[in-house]
């Protein structure tokens, strides 16, 4: 095999053609092996193969800088980093990241888990390039589902008119950028991607500057070319900012990939490199399910990844939202290129007239969920955690200034385990407590997850309903309104928590009863605003408080309690806040996750017992 043979990207400059081919080929056995294995992205690697290859074979990358944007599609570059022998170890606790990781290996030029930033990064590193006289390249790997972020704009419009030599390669699987139209658009493709094209236009660029009223006639022959391109091609927008356009080329045509690259290396301007990939290339099941295929659990390689959704807090969120919108014609959900891992596939085939994917632009999303609740809508904005804080500024703004009625489910709310650092949603208690006029509700069953979602229907001003990814663990009597529950009476200390983790709390009550500790637990349905009667009446009697949260410490619920029972003068005589202090929260499962940040109900018990 080819692959046995590939320590590190410099054994790639020796391959001849039908070997880059071949190899191409092992790859793509390599990747369905270990992502059924461990699972992980996996259409999205698979349709990148050759580029990658490629650009392995063009650029250095323990010098040269590859921004990989969102990073789901690294896999075929780490396998060529050194990395190949440690996929067993994938998005495990201590194993081999998911996403590039620059402490990981030289080759990862920065850590990316979010979209739309790759262009902004690179030109960055560009100036810097600049400025130090270094010598090194630049390339940014953007796909075409990162292109719906206005960031990337904001990046595109500053790298094409900056003049910084970088390449940005557009990886566009047809899910955004128009098809070229006709015979004479691929004729011309075809032509400028030939080298002798750009020499001769740089010839005859350099020859009519030396003559008078040169520089003239080729502003206005230009200005005619451009508009017979502009007939043509889609995509001369990118030219209007600055860019020299190459493309589109055949994103699985390693060979030509390699040339145009190197190419478009040698420019000493602003490239896009418009390459065309088929997602899941190679791999039956990923070409025919690209979008089940992109994330995915352990699955058989002789059958495909499996196809049934199973019933977790996401799913229940949009089955309900289905129910609640026959009955109340206001109400729209709202995503941000995410229907499927946020459960909002069944009410986008019930209620097509209501139902908005506005591709990968969370800021875009808060800001027209608040148009749509300023004309009498209810919108149900569901979005991810981690990718929420993106429209920070919009809630603010948008939203919570007017007190406009928008719901913002909050998915993988907490630890969300293999996808780590970049996808744990533990900012945003931070974050939307702080919030003037933001309810935050916070379920721990599917039962309190119907419950408060009709509660928040109901409401007329902004609130968050943060829930876990998975299933529920425990089902809770029913939720009837009010902001906290005593579960479980106590003496000796009280325990406070929300969500799901209030498991590890009445599990933590077991563990101490065992050993003669009375523990009270009480369970905040509702952490904003907060209130603290509850604990305060706890803590007068038991003397001792521990809150549990998976979030950072400054903002958290714990630290506001505190100083809520400072102020009623109920300053406890033993105070534990446990938490994710001031870090971020590695890779591994949730209940890994848990144990080692001592969030488990046997670190709680513990710490309890410590207190005493």
């Amino acid at each position: 095999m080819i692959l046995e043979r590939i320590s590190s990207p410099a054994d790639l400059k020796g391959l001849s053609g039908p070997e880059l081919v071949r190899l191409c080929g092992e790859l793509r056995q390599f990747l369905v092996d270990s992502v059924s294995r461990t699972g992980g992205h996996l259409a999205s690697n698979l349709g990148a193969v050759e580029l990658t290859v490629a650009l392995h074979r063009v650029y250095d990358t323990s010098r040269d800088r590859l921004v990989f944007d969102v990073g789901h599609q690294c896999y075929v570059h780490k396998a060529l980093t050194g990395r190949r022998g440690m996929f067993d170890t994938l998005r495990r606790l201590g194993g081999l990241s998911g996403f590039p990781k620059p402490e990981e290996s030289g080759h990862d030029a920065f850590v990316a888990g979010h979209a739309s930033n790759s262009v902004s990064v690179a030109l960055g590193m560009a100036r810097a390039r600049t400025l130090t006289e270094e010598g090194y390249g630049v390339a940014a790997l953007i796909g075409d589902g990162a292109l719906t972020g206005g960031l990337a704009y904001e990046g595109l419009n500053d790298a094409g008119a900056s003049g910084e030599p970088l390449v940005v390669i557009l990886n566009d699987n047809g899910m955004s950028i128009d098809p070229n139209v006709g015979g004479v658009a691929t004729h011309l493709s075809r032509l400028r991607l030939r080298p002798g094209y750009y020499r001769f236009k740089k010839g005859y660029r350099a020859v009519l500057n030396h003559f008078p009223g040169g520089r003239q006639i080729y502003q206005f022959n230009h200005r005619i070319k451009s508009g017979v391109k502009r007939a043509i091609y889609p995509c001369s927008m990118f030219e209007d900012m600055g860019f020299t356009y190459l493309g589109p080329v055949d994103g699985h045509n390693v060979e030509q990939l390699c040339t145009t690259l190197a190419w478009a290396r040698e420019m000493d301007c602003p490239v896009l490199l418009h390459v065309r990939t088929v997602k899941g290339k190679g791999y039956a099941p990923a070409e025919f399910w690209p979008e089940r295929s992109h994330g995915v659990s352990p699955f058989d390689p002789a059958v495909g990844p499996g196809q049934e959704r199973k019933v977790d807090f996401s799913y229940i969120l949009g089955h309900e939202l289905v129910e609640l919108a026959g009955h109340d014609r206001r109400l729209c959900a709202v995503t941000a290129a995410m229907a499927e891992g946020t459960g909002l596939q069944e009410f986008a085939s019930a209620w097509p007239k209501r139902f908005f994917d506005v591709g990968i632009a969370e800021g875009h999303a808060v800001a027209m969920s608040a148009g749509l609740a300023k004309q009498g809508m209810v919108p149900v904005f569901a979005v991810y955690s981690s990718f929420l804080q993106r429209g920070f500024d919009m809630l603010l703004h948008d939203v919570a200034l007017q007190r406009l009625h928008v719901v913002l489910a909050v998915d993988r709310a907490g630890l969300v385990g293999a996808d780590g650092p970049t996808h744990h949603g533990c900012q945003d208690v931070g974050y939307l407590t702080q919030i003037p006029g933001m309810t935050v509700l916070c379920p721990a069953s599917f039962g309190e997850l119907k419950a408060m979602l009709r509660a928040a229907i109901a409401m007329d001003s902004p609130v968050a309903i943060r829930y876990p990814r998975g299933g529920e663990s425990r089902q809770y009597p029913d939720w009837t309104g009010e902001s906290a529950s005593v579960l479980r009476r106590g003496t000796d200390v009280t325990l406070v928590s929300y969500g799901p983790l209030t498991d590890e709390l009445l599990d933590a009550a077991e563990l101490l009863a065992e050993k003669g500790v009375s523990a009270e637990v009480i369970k905040l349905h509702r952490i904003a605003p907060l209130d603290t009667e509850l604990v305060i009446e706890s803590v007068r009697r038991t003397g001792r408080l521990l809150t549990l949260e998976d979030c950072n410490e400054n903002g958290s619920i714990g630290q506001q309690i505190a100083a809520a029972l400072a102020q009623a003068g109920a300053v406890p005589r033993a105070l534990v806040l446990k938490n994710l202090k001031n870090a971020f929260a590695p890779q591994g499962t949730v209940p890994q996750l848990r144990e080692l940040l001592g969030l488990d109900a046997g670190s709680v018990a513990e710490a309890a017992k410590d207190m005493l």
